[in-house]
């Protein structure tokens, strides 16, 4: 017999495919997020960056802890974006919003994340590590030409592996963030559904990094302070994207 009220059903991560130029929507509704309210967003963009440049400050601890912390500092920007768009209004608070809610979780995607990356290292080391090592002994043994030939090869061996492995892992942590503090997901699940996601809108997402890596140059220019404007946008833009990729 079915009792009532019924229970929510559990978010599956289904996702939807969108149009390649759908990365200029949520581009325009990450500038429209920023334009709603530009002081609170510098404000919030200063002192993310503040906690991430101090936390790298201190030695191997800082780092470790910034990567932890960095899924829980982004769901509290996303907190802000969804309550700007459902309240009108947000303030500094909500920034630290993921400390309140699925702080677990988030904090559990960052090691992760970090775990993912110490792999990637470990592959690149393996297999590009040998090639810049025997570079330097060229080098030592006094042939200086084809030392310097080994280890550019193996230095730009080991940019391509971290280029092609280091892809699928950003991809996996693009949505995950959003999906553990929105929906409710736990870190692996989210992962496998933000890299599903990511896979079925390839050419979108292809175009979004595209567009970004402009703006980023552009950003870049005036002293790097553009990235105080580019930061919310994108905040903004991720907020747009999962919302329109992700059904439920």
């Amino acid at each position: 017999m079915t009792s009532f009220p019924l229970a929510p059903v559990a978010f599956s991560g289904e996702s939807r495919t969108v149009p390649p130029d759908a990365p200029f929507n949520w581009l325009r509704q990450g500038w429209a997020v920023f334009a709603a309210d530009p002081g609170q967003w510098l404000a919030m963009t200063v002192l993310l960056l503040v906690i991430f440049f101090g936390l790298q400050i201190v030695p191997v601890v800082g780092s470790l802890a910034a990567a932890l912390l960095m899924p829980t500092l982004i769901a509290g920007l996303l907190h802000a974006a969804q309550r700007l768009g459902d309240d009108g209004r947000f303030d500094l608070a909500d920034f630290f919003a993921g400390f309140r809610r699925n702080t677990g979780p988030l904090v559990m995607l960052g090691l992760l994340f970090m775990a993912g990356w110490a792999l990637i290292l470990l592959v690149v080391m393996a297999i590009a590590g040998g090639g810049i090592a025997g570079g330097v002994v060229a080098g030592i043994a006094g042939q200086p030409g084809v030392g310097v030939g080994i280890g550019v090869a193996g230095f730009f061996l080991a940019f391509v592996l971290k280029l092609l492995l280091g892809f699928p892992l950003c991809l996996a942590m693009w949505f995950a963030p959003a999906l553990i503090y929105f929906n409710g997901m736990a870190p692996v699940a989210a992962l496998q559904a933000s890299f599903t996601a990511g896979l079925r809108n390839w050419l979108a997402m292809l175009v979004f990094v595209l567009v970004l890596l402009v703006l980023g140059f552009f950003a870049l220019l005036p002293m790097g302070l553009g990235f105080l404007v580019l930061i919310p946008v994108l905040v903004g833009a991720l907020h747009a994207s999962h919302k329109d990729i992700f059904l439920g």
